[in-house]
């Protein structure tokens, strides 16, 4: 069964908080929150990580050109295109 965005919100925070190291219960985490922000720190090289991370919690691979081809400034960017890139890879399957 496709996960709809709420689940795969959760999935998005319960794996931030721990890629961020951060001491917040992951339903805190608001969808504006910046990932390089006061709180979650996320740069570049722990991006990578994170992505890793969230193909193992998402059951799902992503393709690098996702991650070229979009601007990720906040925590609902980054649960907005899985969620999005889930559901086209479902429809094309």
């Amino acid at each position: 069964m496709l996960p709809d965005r709420d689940t795969v919100a959760e999935a998005v925070k319960r794996v931030l908080v721990v890629e961020a190291r951060v001491n917040v219960p992951p339903q805190e985490l608001r969808d504006d929150e910046p990932l390089n922000g006061d709180l979650l720190r996320i740069n570049s090289l722990a991006f990578v990580g994170l992505i890793i991370s969230l193909e193992e919690a998402l059951d799902a691979t992503f393709e690098d050109a996702l991650f070229m081809n979009n601007e990720f400034r906040t925590v609902g960017d980054l649960v907005d295109v899985l969620h999005g890139e889930i559901a086209g890879a479902a429809g094309a399957a």
